[in-house]
């Protein structure tokens, strides 16, 4: 079977790290990443600890494809209770260091108690120990990984680290590994940050050599593969432009979120687009775009490197960012453009840096900075105050608040505490679009009913990734469904949320999911696996960690009240655009949801419900 069998249990206030057998019984039931290392975390952690106390725990794990053959089988989890949020915090990312940890031969690593000094994990092969950080704190997350490398004398190490923004408190800090991949929401970064832990350094020679079936797993891992090249989104829309291709995309659709979802139209959205990010720049004509870049096992390579201008004002006297690095997804671009209505793709970029350089969420950012730019603009928020002149559309505010965000200085220990905590605040606090804390994606939740939905009721918190409706609302796929309708789509986001947690569980990318369906993951789970997985398996999976989920919140103190959305996106109509005069019909689809999910009316999981997933 292609689990390892094995993770690591350290123990930071003792200093002991030890190994234990996974829990195979649970594994059957939660498949590995997200579903397991969630409910090793609900087995262990009281849902009212408080996220940056010692009680908290945090894990680090892989699913049963990480590490494998499968097409885009690098993904880990990071399991937490999140600071932003006080809701279970699970924050997924790419690159190479998941497979890493699965080729050294464990499946997870958790993290309990706080340690006295800073520490990084060393992981090599069997051997794990930890070891003193001093010298590596109050570093970046670039410098960290370069650190090490060369202190450990192993090029091929692969990092998972915090940067600044994580050892300040920044509470949407993230974990980064291989630079400039991210599990970036909710403030696990913030999580490790507390308990003093830099870094996890793995360096894995064993590979992933106990696949069940090796045969039918190389066929149904090639034929899941053609399918994925066959289809024109995984094929070639993502190789080609990334996820910016949806910029233009969904400004045209009228559900661009823009200056603090007060529109939902950006007339600079061409300017920060994929196809902005192709075309030579008028002043040193060259692209900002330098080519593409694959995560571990990959074929779609959606992820972006850029060169930044050089003489633009944000580096012109900084050339340690002149080199290519980490650029723009859709979601960055929105939150640090569109948000606050700024269409500078060069003062993006910078942000963007600073965001992967320091390890802090770009979506929690920018969308905090659009709140500011929005009371700046009202004059509850001043100049003295801030520290500059931060209107909306000001490229120059957006890069100076991302350096004092990183460093935490000046009003930047203000945004650092996120859009909910900042705009209460300052009085207003229906200004800050999030929900249960968290900040909202790149999709204006009045025009996509579905992706509203899919908000108001995440587990986490906002997020498109936890059923992304977008999919089916926008482009099609796998039905086309109505964007500005809200009838059935209570169901949609029901089976959104499902799948998608068993692909995020499987340890493969969820952006598979625009051209595979569970009937795609399945056979390359059972043959891995040696276990019986079907599509209805997985499905009934997905759920059954969705509720397990929805438990753990109900616990911590969450309500019906807090599936909810701003007021702005119930009670003021869309602008202009396809979605004109409309606004989200969250109270008429809520019930509906619940039932849907088998849930009473104050949205608890009924004990039929709990029986029939076994939880």
């Amino acid at each position: 079977m292609s689990w390892a069998g094995k993770i690591l249990r350290v123990n930071l206030t003792a200093g002991t790290v030890k190994s234990e057998p996974l829990n195979m019984e649970w594994a059957k039931a939660y498949l590995g990443s997200r579903g397991l290392g969630s409910k090793y975390l609900i087995s262990e952690v009281d849902p009212k600890v408080d996220p940056l106390s010692a009680d908290n725990k945090i894990i680090w794990a892989t699913g049963p494809l990480t590490g494998t053959m499968a097409s885009t089988g690098g993904r880990y989890t990071v399991i937490t209770k999140g600071p932003l949020t006080g809701a279970i915090a699970c924050s997924n990312s790419g690159g190479y260091w998941g497979a890493e940890l699965k080729m050294a031969g464990w499946d997870m690593v958790i993290f309990e108690g706080k340690s006295a000094k800073p520490v990084y994990l060393y992981i090599n092969d069997d051997v794990a120990e930890l070891r003193d950080a001093g010298h590596l704190w109050g570093q970046s997350v670039w410098k960290t990984e370069e650190i090490l490398k060369s202190s450990l004398q192993d090029p091929l190490l692969r990092v998972s680290s915090i940067g600044k923004a994580g050892e300040n408190g920044v509470l949407y800090a993230a974990v980064v590994n291989d630079l400039h991949r991210a599990a970036g929401r909710s403030g696990v970064g913030t999580v490790m940050g507390s308990k003093n832990l830099k870094a996890i350094a793995v360096r894995g020679t064993k590979g992933v050599g106990n696949v069940q079936n090796p045969k039918a797993f190389m066929a149904a891992a090639k034929a899941a593969k053609k399918v994925l090249a066959d289809n024109a989104v995984t094929g070639q829309g993502l190789p080609t432009y990334g996820t910016q291709v949806l910029m233009n995309v969904i400004n045209e659709v009228g559900a661009l979120p823009t200056r603090n979802h007060r529109d939902v139209q950006f007339e600079g959205a061409k300017d920060i687009s994929a196809e902005a990010m192709v075309t030579p720049r008028a002043t040193d004509g060259k692209k900002h775009l330098v080519t593409n870049q694959a995560c571990f096992g990959c074929t779609i390579a959606c992820g972006r490197i850029s060169k930044i201008d050089e003489g633009h004002f944000s580096v012109q006297n900084k050339p340690e960012y002149w080199g290519a690095s980490g650029g723009l997804e859709y979601e960055a671009a929105w939150a640090l453009g569109a948000a606050n209505g700024v269409n500078d793709l060069e003062a993006l970029q910078y942000a963007n840096l600073i965001c992967n350089e320091e390890g802090f969420d770009p979506i929690s950012f920018g969308a905090t900075i659009g709140a500011v730019m929005e009371l700046y603009e009202m004059g509850v928020l001043t100049k003295e105050q801030i520290g500059i002149e931060a209107p909306f559309g000001s490229a120059k505010a957006l890069c100076e608040l991302a350096d004092m965000t990183a460093k935490g200085i000046g009003f930047g220990k203000e945004i650092g505490l996120g859009s909910k905590r900042l705009t209460a605040k300052y009085g207003h606090p229906d200004l800050s679009m999030s929900v249960k804390g968290q900040e909202f994606p790149a999709y204006d939740g009045r025009v996509i009913q579905g992706i509203g939905l899919a908000y108001a009721t995440s587990n986490r918190g906002a997020c498109h990734l936890r059923g992304y409706t977008i999919a089916s609302e926008v482009l099609g796929i796998p039905v086309k469904t109505e964007p500005t309708e809200h009838e059935g789509k209570p169901e949609l986001v029901k089976a959104f949320q499902d799948a998608t947690a068993a692909f995020d569980s499987a340890g493969v990318c969820i952006f598979t999911s625009f051209a595979w369906t569970l009937a795609d993951v399945a056979p390359q789970v059972q043959a891995a696996c040696g276990e019986e997985f079907t599509m209805e398996h997985l499905a009934h999976i997905g759920e059954r960690i969705w509720n397990m989920e929805r438990e753990f919140n109900n616990a911590a103190g969450f309500t019906k009240a807090d599936d909810n959305l701003p007021k702005r996106l119930l009670t003021e109509a869309a602008k202009t655009g396809p979605g004109k005069g409309i606004v989200s019909k969250l109270p008429e689809m809520l019930p509906k949801y619940y039932d849907a999910r088998g849930w009473d009316s104050e949205g608890r999981p009924t004990a039929a419900t709990k029986e029939r997933l076994g939880l």
